[in-house]
């Protein structure tokens, strides 16, 4: 199954949420966050994490290896007045100078990537003492609950599992082998932490969300995208018709640094 996220990219900057405001209280509470701080933002997407970092007095740089989604993130950057550099390059060999950065985020991208390549790439791009984050905000498939009921609608209509895609209903929203990444790449003081919140959307948001997600509008035909959205508006009509929907996200980071 293959997967573009650029196919989606127009419902990716609508409806796919970004990390909380609390995520990065939380890094600068660590540490992690000052003015004129050199970051990278690995697997940008349409650069929410870069922008995040951007509006706390960061010198951001934003890779991706789409060019829609590339676009996307420049477009939301400018207008927001942040100037960002946004490149196309793989998080394996950014083609980034070494040792000239303080900061290496990875949001929401760390298991498509090659990790123990991608491992060994930021350690090669951060000063000593630089710091690596890898994150993750996903929803929460609980018993009965509308992610759950929608997770089982993916699955009807898109059987199986992009790898190295796993289903949150197999998952915690916890990620302990990203440990074992950071410290065979030679990351030392290795530590998490992890919040839940919830995040409100309306069905047509949801919808929107859902669209953007890997096994929906980035790996599904455009006419079986159509079926599955018309099937999930009948399913939150009549399954779960409060709306706006409250829906349960957990915030994961792993917080590594570069001896």
């Amino acid at each position: 199954m293959q997967v573009d996220f650029g196919r989606t990219s127009s419902d990716y900057v609508r409806h796919r949420a970004g990390f909380p405001e609390a995520f990065f209280e939380r890094l600068d509470k660590e540490g992690l966050l000052r003015q004129g701080l050199r970051a990278v933002d690995l697997g940008t997407g349409t650069g929410t994490v870069a922008r995040g970092l951007a509006q706390r007095g960061a010198v951001v740089t934003g890779l991706d290896v789409s060019a829609d989604m590339l676009d996307a993130a420049r477009g939301l950057a400018a207008g927001m007045g942040l100037g960002i550099d946004f490149r196309q390059a793989p998080a394996e060999n950014t083609g980034l100078p070494s040792q000239a950065f303080d900061l290496v985020v990875a949001g929401q991208c760390w298991h498509w990537f090659d990790r123990p390549a991608a491992a060994r790439e930021a350690a090669r791009l951060l000063v000593p003492g630089g710091r690596l984050v890898i994150a993750h905000f996903d929803w929460l498939p609980l018993p009965g609950n509308v992610v759950e009921a929608t997770e089982w609608l993916i699955e009807r209509f898109n059987p199986g599992a992009p790898a190295p895609f796993v289903p949150l209903s197999q998952s915690s929203g916890v990620y302990p082998p990203w440990f074992r990444d950071a410290a065979e790449a030679g990351f030392t003081r290795l530590t998490s932490f992890s919040f839940d919140v919830s995040v409100s959307y309306s069905h047509r948001a949801w919808r929107g969300r859902i669209r953007a997600s890997a096994k929906v509008g980035a790996s599904m035909p455009a006419t079986t995208v159509s079926r599955f959205d018309a099937a999930l508006a009948d399913l939150l009509a009549g399954s779960f018709p409060a709306d706006p929907l409250d829906i349960p996200h957990r915030v994961f980071a792993l917080l590594a640094t570069r001896p």
